[in-house]
């Protein structure tokens, strides 16, 4: 995990959540020590001491554990965005991932009991090229 708290919200986040702050989780997911995931994940104040509260204590274990084993959950359309150059996003990118960060990441909101979490990731370029059925074999 790279960095998790009480933050400003982007743009974005907060056209989708409906407030000007929030909490929000960032991490890079590694493979084989290398950055393949970029995510960020935010959410209102309010909905962490509720429904999302589960969120503060994951610390290095995935989000999808809250997202896709709880049938309560809904998720709205994924949506694609191209990352400005020089913006919020990318900068954040930069500073994480050596030599060449992605350009497109891929955003969605997520709500449970009328809470809503957002949830933004951007995958390393050459992810296109792994072959999925390999690494899964190394891995199991």
């Amino acid at each position: 995990m790279q960095r998790q708290g009480s933050q400003r919200l982007w743009p974005q986040e907060r056209r989708d959540l409906a407030c000007r702050s929030g909490h929000v989780r960032e991490v890079v997911l590694l493979l084989d020590g290398v950055p393949v995931v970029w995510a960020r994940s935010a959410t209102s104040h309010r909905a962490l001491q509720g429904t999302w509260k589960a969120l503060t204590g994951l610390g290095t274990r995935p989000l999808a554990e809250l997202l896709f084993q709880r049938s309560h959950v809904h998720r709205e359309p994924l949506r694609i965005q191209q990352l400005a150059r020089h913006g919020l996003a990318e900068s954040r990118l930069r500073a994480a991932w050596p030599g060449r960060h992605p350009r497109w990441a891929r955003s969605s909101v997520f709500w449970q009991h009328g809470q809503a979490l957002r949830v933004m990731e951007s995958f390393a370029p050459w992810i296109e090229q792994l072959d999925a059925h390999r690494l899964t074999r190394q891995r199991g």
